[in-house]
């Protein structure tokens, strides 16, 4: 198209003029959002005694936040996010919503409609010309029927583009099956962290910026047997996907240093009475590893109280319910000095991208996520950080394709290569279109007088063949698989101390 000529000199100066100080001022506001990031005040103050390494040489700098905006004249991208807010893992909805809602907000120039309660979702924000859209948002209760049955109602008749969820593993299992029959819809997972989704379904238009379970779990199976003297341990998992790969990469590590799994035992999902199950559980051996998960947690540990006597904290190792906030300070003392699982989350990591995301981005578009949690203390759930990174996949991949989705082959290869500087180190995809990131392991200890999780070690690139036990022929993470084998693990005995705020 032709460039205008201004009809006069003075209109000439004055658009020379109105571009300096447009510079100028766009100059000012990229010092300002340095400026901001680098003196963030943390979310919290956890300490340890142990000298700290330095943090991950990946970690990021902050992300700066787009300005918000309406777009323009373009077609729509219509967003649909899947949540849950039913069942087992219902107390975790606003948490998944504040981090895509945060994302879409930091990004793409969206904004919160309600920063007390993110389940209201977005309004505005645009990619290029094309405006957002929310057209709706789905409620889960962790079953694969109910998550299908919202799927269609978003999909097809809503009509969106483009998902973003769920949290659940059976869900995600359904609803990348579902994505393979539907390849002119994008799909990226929202928490979900069965092992299956990805590795053995494997649906082109299927993206997972978050870890699985046995990745998230990866150092456990060495602090139990190296650091913490472990040689016979126990299992007690929810007996479904998620629960199954979460225990499958605790149960490959710790076998893997040398040790024996001498009992599984495998309550069913949503279980009230876990009183059988605490009674099934051995007393000789020198750990326990937990990975019953949202409402069931607590009542487990009740009634393994109950049934066996009190807690020994230095004989339970937990997965990553025992650190999530909303979850874990209703643990209590009897858990303190128990090692857990990050799930790729370091509330306390001592870089300016990690506070930076708790304060200037959680924390700027949220006062609270309910029920009643100050926002940026919530940051490092990992439900808000899960739906934060996949939104921001899936904005990074629509800015490739400058928001046409008129053929979205093109945007689901763009997604296929994104790279995101992430706050807890930067997550890339692999072949499978899976997260290989940086994974944190932690321990809980009292301060002031209430639990608190403090990160103690990192294994960055753990991806999702877990050091080749894991692969598409290989059996599905479940009730006997893994077995018990030794073997040689890339990071066994190398996982790296980190530098935590106030250490």
């Amino acid at each position: 198209m032709p460039v205008a000529r201004h009809s006069s000199r003075g209109a000439f100066w004055l658009a020379v003029i109105t571009a300096v100080i447009a510079f100028v001022v766009a100059g000012c506001g990229s010092d300002d959002n340095k400026s901001s990031s680098s003196t963030s005040t943390p979310a919290a103050t956890p300490s340890t005694s142990t000298p700290a390494a330095a943090a991950p040489t990946d970690a990021p700098d902050p992300q700066p936040a787009v300005e918000p905006r309406s777009g323009g004249s373009g077609t729509p991208i219509k967003i649909a996010i899947m949540s849950e807010c039913k069942g087992a893992f219902g107390s975790f909805d606003n948490q998944n919503m504040a981090g895509a809602v945060a994302a879409l907000s930091q990004f793409a120039g969206a904004k919160p409609k309600n920063p007390n309660k993110p389940r209201d979702g977005f309004t505005g924000g645009a990619i290029g010309d094309h405006p957002l859209k929310l057209v709706g948002v789905g409620c889960g209760d962790d079953t694969s029927d109910t998550a299908i049955k919202e799927v269609r109602r978003l999909m097809e008749q809503l009509d969106a583009d483009v998902m973003i969820g769920p949290l659940s593993g059976d869900e995600s299992i359904a609803v990348a099956n579902y994505a393979k029959q539907h390849p002119d819809k994008t799909f990226v997972d929202g928490s979900a962290g069965a092992q299956d989704t990805t590795l053995k379904v494997q649906a082109p238009n299927f993206f997972r910026f978050n870890g699985d379970g046995a990745q998230w779990n990866a150092g456990l199976g060495d602090i139990a047997y190296n650091k913490l003297g472990w040689k016979k341990a126990a299992v007690v998992a929810d007996d479904y996907s998620f629960a199954w790969t979460s225990a499958a990469g605790f149960i490959a590590e710790f076998c893997a240093a040398g040790g024996q799994i001498s009992k599984r035992v495998f309550p069913p999902l949503n279980t009230t009475d876990y009183s059988s199950y605490a009674q099934q559980m051995p007393t000789d051996v020198d750990g326990t590893f937990v990975a019953v998960g949202g409402a069931g947690l607590i009542p487990f540990l009740k009634a393994y109280e109950q049934a066996k006597g009190p807690i020994d904290a230095k004989k339970f190792i937990g997965n990553l319910f025992w650190g999530t906030p909303g979850q874990f300070e209703q643990l209590g003392p009897r858990v303190s000095g128990a090692y857990i699982g990050g799930a790729g989350t370091a509330g306390d990591l001592d870089t300016p991208a990690a506070q930076d995301y708790a304060t200037n981005i959680i924390g700027k578009w949220f006062k609270v996520i309910p029920p009643g949690k100050d926002a940026a203390s919530a940051a490092p759930s990992t439900f808000t950080y899960g739906f934060y990174l996949n939104a921001w996949g899936l904005v990074k991949g629509l800015e490739a394709v400058k928001g046409d989705i008129s053929d979205q082959s093109k945007l689901q290869a763009a997604l296929a290569k994104v790279e995101l500087p992430a706050p807890y180190g930067t997550v890339k995809l692999d072949a499978n279109r899976q997260a290989i990131f940086t994974v944190y392991d932690q321990q809980l200890y009292m301060k002031d007088g209430k639990l608190a999780v403090k990160t103690v070690t990192s294994i960055p690139d753990v991806d999702q063949t877990f050091g080749g036990t894991f692969s598409g022929s290989t059996p599905a993470p479940g009730r006997k698989f893994p077995g018990c084998e030794k073997k040689s693990l890339p990071w066994l005995g190398k996982a790296t101390p980190v530098k935590v705020v106030g250490a």
